[in-house]
């Protein structure tokens, strides 16, 4: 570095995630005798950040604040640049010109160039009237840091920049050996150090010479972050350990240090359990730890006492397992007192300190002893008990005497916004004010950082804040690790309070893999998540005063459902956590018989929605614990008191022991202006069972048990009409904001205004209700992005937000600044069922367990004729009966699959409307209101007939044909009767090069009116065709004239058309017809596919709000810096940038492999050679259909007993005709009629995924079809396993049809 420095070339170090190379570039600087500057790149890193911000000043002067880039150049400086893989590629070319000939122009005017150029130039021209000429400085040198791309993620060096460096790789075996820890001990290390160090360092070792076969098979083991040797000896020094550790224990000790652990493969686990067995460590644990009877820390530790020591240090007593000597620490604590521990009165505190509870508490308090910020890491299984993550961080906090600030994060926070954050003054002057983050480092705050996953890359952006306690602010202001009283006064520099600690925690809404990097392993001290224990779990919900019988089926359930789920599944239905069975506890503790366990627990797993393979599962779980299904219950309407609103007791005919219940109504003097203009006001609702019984549900949940509230359900339903009825009924003020796909954060938090010069911000309707005590209801949060969701899941969890203007929300009043949650503030919010075909976000599992859902469907028959015969009195009840068995059949249809559109209560309301007002229309032009949608779905309109034909509602006519007919009755009809009406003999006429209007005459081909020639609305012809023009047509009595013989010929003439049309299709009429058979079989089944295969494109590439744009739309967030001048601070509409890392948007690769052997044709009485052959007619069909073909690669292979691989479609040729088709269709058929008996399912299945694999895609997918009789062909389960195993990345599916696919396995 020293010899690039002399030859004035600049440096780039390319070194594993971590500290190391960065304290190098720092420490060159420090031996060297330099000063630097420091940028830390990240993803919305911009022109602001590289070369001159804008300030107003007071007097509303505009001055430009050089960026640290900027600084270095001027003063002579060294640039360190950290993060350079995290930059897009638009934005370091900004710095090219700087790099290669130390040249830049910035906004100010000035232009800095070169020294030697400098020295040559006239003095006269350096100082011009709009120009200022400044030299570059001799000494100013750049030295940029970055992690190679690949193995790691990140986007590549872009090559002119990349030109411009004298590179060196830092080893990682030396960084691993050379970080030290300021809080280690000189004291000589255990023998289990040096073991567990030549595991670590061989690991590295055979990563780096591992071959890209391991790394796509994901089965070899990833070297150890570039700070797993520093934790681990330090730990060991720190706490002496014993000669054995338990095998628990060393799984907690080596998922610390390499938290990437926690979701490797049983494989990886194996061959590290291997290593250290025979290093002598003893046998490794499984990864998933329990916390059964542990209550210990690292190494065998635990907390035994914790005391002050000074006002901002604590002593901590730890004791170990066995023999050895007890570890007193000082630590830093908060100005705070501290909570007493060992603790002596547990009914105090709100919790059981259970064995797990204080095991995870003692590593926490480890980690902070030696001086690490903590991350606690959820669970890699899907869905678990509790793991007391808020629990754990208050009282880390009150046993420290800390004040607890915690930060919720949210997607569209940048790094910048982490550290600073605009502030403007009363005359519109802008300045720099701490962000919560840097406040607490200042103060020495414990600062929570909430869902640190959720922004992603830019949580790196906080590496050197994190590692080195160092920070650069704004205006060239600096938080330094030391610094001197002297150096402090000028208030340049700062440090942070050697209190100061952060934990973070994850929202649990994203895969572990897609977050917990090297670089989160390095920054901070991962601690691995333990769920409760059956045992724990139980005792928590014992502590709602439940009865223990309901709590044990409660758990067993829980049990069972959630190891049903897989991590797929997890993403999109309820997870079924401890919070929302302490829900369900505490409402059977209040109303032990208000609702069977069957009803609750469905409803807080929205059964209804659950995907079909999972629904089946359902009964069985519920068969298992014992939970029976009980009869529907009639809820009859409440009644309306001064009092409140009684809701009767529903009627039961099994069981009579429920009771009716009172809900208060709302005290008006709490909100005089609400009551007066907030209440929702309804002139009419029908009550009826179903919505009653909701109403009920909502009304315990919002109004007794305090519980926020989620509403899912189809369009149409009455999900607003039930809230809105018991908000009037309650006289409860409400509020409400819509979201919809562009609704940020800040949208949510405030209005933006600009107000002579100065932004002001009002308060969004959720503030207010926060603030007031209203209900909020949030319509349409699924149509929301999942970012934005998530600020509810921590305001109704905790009562927590964290508002962009620096005010928190908070239930208790903890600065003069907080936002207090009002104990009357709920919210509803309100969303269509997930799934196709709303194409909503999967919001839910950003939520938690943090609301009480209720599925909200469509009456059922009673209660929907009850709410019609309401509606309209007048009506005859057979024709309502009918209308609601039809709609019921609807639904029942669309269930089944072969309807696409689910008809809901507001449909049917509206025909009865209709009905009502207009009794002489026919039945057929009142349900075109609902079906002509889909006019153009003959399949569609075959199927509603027929349910309408079932229920006795015969209409002549639906879709297309009722459209025409409506048009011919409602339409003048223009007669038009020609001069000359002779016929000769169907032709096909001249075509007219003009294309000009002919009306009669037989002459020209494309006229109307004419005869014998091919046209419109003539006689005579064989032929139609239009050419644009207006239409005269004969009259019917011309038309029917017409001699036999003149349409026998033409008849004639259109099947030799026909003809020549299948002979350029190269395919004869029976084929036609044999295909067209295929075709009609799936046309339904294709629109399905269709629907789903075009959105999921669509979804992938899903358009959203980008930002710092020159043009577009006014972006609130920017408007400060609009005021400023600078240029990007507009937004507009574009494909959504991928998250780094992520490879470029690629095809997804999918084979389909086809059972097409003797058995097939043998045993097709059964249907399966048709459906096979209507499958493949389906997938040609639907693949051709869709807009994007580049979006999939796909084809489709055979199998039989003569080859295991017989192509079909091939990969490269997909612009098929309709023979090329045909022909894929008739060689399926014709090799079932040829082929030899045999089976070679495996070798297909084998064969596909390794040719798939091959591919460069962004997925890939093998679906396979078998009618093996796996017994007869010697088929094991260990050889399928093996063959759809073979490639982790490759999905494989197979589908076996036919008896004599049956297996006992």
């Amino acid at each position: 570095m020293l010899q690039k420095y002399i030859l004035g070339q600049d440096v780039f170090l390319l070194s594993q995630p971590g500290p190391y190379a960065r304290r190098l570039a720092m420490t060159f600087c420090s031996v060297a005798n330099l000063e630097y500057e420091y940028i830390a790149l990240h993803r919305d890193i911009g022109e602001t950040e590289l070369k001159q911000g804008r300030e107003l000043r007071h007097g509303g002067n505009l001055v430009y604040v050089d960026s640290a880039a900027v600084r270095a150049v001027k003063n002579g400086r060294v640039l360190i640049i950290e993060g350079i893989e995290k930059a897009e590629r638009g934005i370091m070319p900004l710095l090219n010109n700087l790099l290669e000939n130390r040249e830049m122009n910035l906004d100010d005017g000035t232009h800095i160039v070169h020294p030697k150029r400098f020295a040559l130039m006239d003095p006269s021209e350096t100082v011009h009237a709009t120009k200022r000429f400044i030299p570059a400085h001799e000494k100013f040198r750049v030295i940029a840091i970055a992690a190679p791309v690949p193995p790691y993620v990140g986007y590549p060096i872009d090559p002119p920049f990349r030109s411009r460096f004298q590179a060196r790789f830092m080893d990682p075996v030396g960084a691993l050996m050379s970080l030290r820890s300021s809080t280690e001990s000189q004291s000589p290390l255990p023998p289990m150090y040096e073991r567990l160090r030549d595991i670590i360092l061989s690991t590295q070792y055979a990563s780096e010479a591992g071959q890209a076969i391991d790394i796509t098979a994901k089965t070899s083991l990833q070297g150890f972050p570039q700070t797993a040797l520093v934790k681990l000896r330090t730990l060991v020094a720190t706490f002496p350990p014993p000669i054995q550790l338990s095998s628990s224990q060393l799984a907690r000790l080596v998922l610390t240090i390499h938290p990437g652990l926690v979701g490797a493969s049983f494989v990886v686990w194996a061959m590290l359990s291997r290593q250290l067995e025979e290093a002598g460590l003893g046998p490794l644990g499984s990864p998933a730890l329990t916390g059964d009877s542990d209550h210990f820390g690292y190494l065998g530790y635990r907390i035994m006492r914790i005391e002050r020591s000074s006002e901002t240090t604590v002593r901590m007593h730890f004791v170990p397992s066995g023999k050895g000597d007890h570890v007193v620490l000082e630590a830093p604590a908060g100005p705070k007192e501290l909570m007493p521990f060992p603790w002596t009165d547990l009914v105090s505190l709100g919790f059981f300190p259970t064995d797990r509870f204080m095991g995870i508490l003692t590593c926490m308090l480890q980690a902070h002893a030696v001086g690490w910020d903590i991350s606690y890491i959820p669970p890699a299984l899907p869905s678990t008990a509790s793991c007391s993550t808020s629990t754990l961080v208050t009282t880390l906090g009150a046993l420290l005497g800390y004040e607890v600030d915690t930060l919720h994060m949210y997607k569209e926070l940048g790094g910048r916004e982490l550290i600073m954050r605009r502030k403007i003054g009363s005359d519109g002057s802008t300045s720099w004010e701490p962000s919560p983050l840097v406040d607490g480092a200042w103060t020495g705050r414990l600062v929570h950082l909430s869902g640190l996953d959720v922004i992603g890359s830019t949580a790196g952006s906080l590496a050197r804040l994190i590692q080195d306690r160092e920070a650069e602010l704004w205006e060239g202001k600096r938080m330094v690790a030391h610094a001197d009283a002297e150096e402090l006064k000028s208030g340049e520099l700062s440090v942070a309070h050697p209190s100061f600690r952060i934990v973070v925690t994850s929202s649990k809404s994203l895969p572990l893999k897609d977050w917990l990097t090297d670089e989160h392993a390095n920054m901070f001290f991962p601690i691995p998540s333990i769920p409760m224990s059956i045992s724990e779990e139980s005792a928590t919900l014992l502590q709602t005063d439940c009865a223990p019988a309901t709590v044990q089926k409660l758990l067993a359930f829980a049990e069972k459902y959630r190891a049903s789920m897989t991590s797929d599944v997890v993403q999109k239905n309820r997870k079924l956590g401890t919070r929302a069975l302490v829900r369900l506890c505490s409402r059977l503790a209040k109303f032990p018989d208000d609702r069977g366990l069957h009803t609750l627990l469905s409803q807080a797993i929205l059964a209804e929605f659950l995907p079909a393979t999972e629904s089946m599962n359902l009964p069985e779980i519920f068969e298992e614990c014992g939970i029976k299904k009980r009869s529907a219950l009639f809820n009859p309407s409440p009644i309306v008191s001064d009092d409140g609103i009684l809701f009767p007791p529903p009627t039961d005919p099994s069981d009579l022991n429920t009771v009716p219940i009172l809900i208060p109504r709302f005290d008006a003097t709490l909100d005089a202006e609400g009551i007066a203009s907030h209440v929702p006001h309804m002139e009419s609702f029908y009550d009826n069972s179903l919505q009653t019984g909701l109403m009920r549900d909502l009304a315990i949940d919002l109004e007794v048990l305090g519980e926020h509230v989620v509403l899912l359900g189809n369009q149409g339903v009455g999900k607003n009409k039930i809230v809105d009825r018991l908000c009037q009924l309650l006289r409860r003020p409400q509020e409400y904001i819509q979201l919809h796909r562009d609704t940020t954060v800040n949208q949510l938090m405030f209005h933006t205004s600009l107000e002579g010069g100065v932004i002001k911000y009002t308060d969004s309707p959720l503030l207010r209700a926060i603030k007031i005590g209203r209900i909020i209801v949030v319509d349409e949060a699924d149509k929301a992005a999942e970012h934005v969701v998530a600020i509810f899941r921590s305001l109704a969890g905790q009562g927590e937000l964290t508002l962009a203007d620096g005010r928190r929300v908070r239930r208790k009043l903890e600065r003069e600044t907080d936002v207090v949650v009002h104990q009357n503030f709920r919210l509803v919010l309100l969303a269509n069922r997930p799934g196709y075909p709303f194409l909503g976000n999967h919001f839910l599992q950003v939520l938690g367990d943090n609301f009480s859902c209720h599925a909200v469907t469509n009456p059922d028959m009673d209660s929907e004729r009850k709410l019609l015969s309401q509606l309209a009195p007048e009506l005859d009840s057979d024709m309502i009966l009918r209308l609601v068995a039809v709609f019921q059949d609807l639904r029942v249809a669309y269930e089944a699959g072969t309807l696409t559109y689910p008809y809901s209560l507001r449909e049917l309301i509206n025909v009865v409307r209709h009905i009502k007002a207009y009794p002489n229309d026919p039945l057929e032009n009142t349900l075109r209101n609902v079906f002509d949608f889909d006019v153009y779905k003959p399949d569609t309109v075959k199927k509603l007939a027929e349910i309408l034909e079932h229920h006795g509602l015969v209409v002549k006519r639906l879709g297309l044909d009722a459209a025409r007919e409506s048009a011919r009755k409602k339409v003048l009809d223009v007669k038009f009767e020609p001069k000359e009406t002779s016929l000769s003999k169907p032709k096909f006429g001249k075509e007219d090069p003009e294309n000009a209007p002919h009306t009669g005459g037989n002459k020209w081909a494309g006229g109307t009116g004419g005869r014998d020639t091919a046209g419109l609305g003539g006689r005579g012809g064989y032929m139609r065709l239009y050419q644009g023009h207006d239409i005269n047509q004969v009259s019917d009595k011309l038309k029917d004239e017409v001699p036999e013989h003149i349409k026998e010929q033409a008849r004639e003439l259109a099947r030799q058309e026909l003809a020549r049309r299948l002979e350029e299709l190269n395919m004869s009429n029976a084929e036609a017809k044999g295909y067209g058979a295929l075709l009609e079989a799936v046309q339904s089944h294709i629109a399905l596919l269709f629907d789903l295969l075009e959105n999921l494109a669509a979804r992938e590439e899903e358009r959203v709000w980008i930002k710092r744009q020159t043009d577009g739309e006014l972006d609130d967030s920017r408007l400060t810096e609009g005021l400023t001048g600078e240029a990007s601070v507009y937004k507009r509409r574009g494909m959504a940038r991928p998250e780094l890392g992520r490879p470029q948007v690629k095809p997804k690769r999918i084979r389909f492999v086809f059972d097409i052997s003797g058995s097939m044709y043998r045993f097709q009485y059964d249907g399966r050679l048709a459906r096979s052959l209507e499958t493949a007619v389906m997938l040609m069909e639907t693949f051709d259909r869709l807009s994007r073909k580049d979006k999939y690669v796909w084809d489709i292979v055979g199998h039989s007993g003569d080859s295991a691989i017989i192509p079909l479609v091939d990969a490269g040729s997909q612009a098929m005709e309709v023979r090329d088709r045909w022909k894929v269709v008739e060689k399926m058929e014709m090799v079932t009629q040829y082929t030899f008996a045999g089976d070679n399912t495996v070798e297909a299945i084998e064969q596909s995924v390794a040719e798939v694999a091959k591919y460069d895609a962004d997925d890939w997918f093998v679906i396979a079809i078998t009618d093996a009789n796996f017994g007869r062909y010697g088929i094991t389960p260990e050889e399928l396993k093996r063959v759809m195993t073979q490639q982790p990345k490759v999905r494989t599916a197979l589908v076996c049809i036919g008896e004599g696919a049956e297996a006992f396995w």
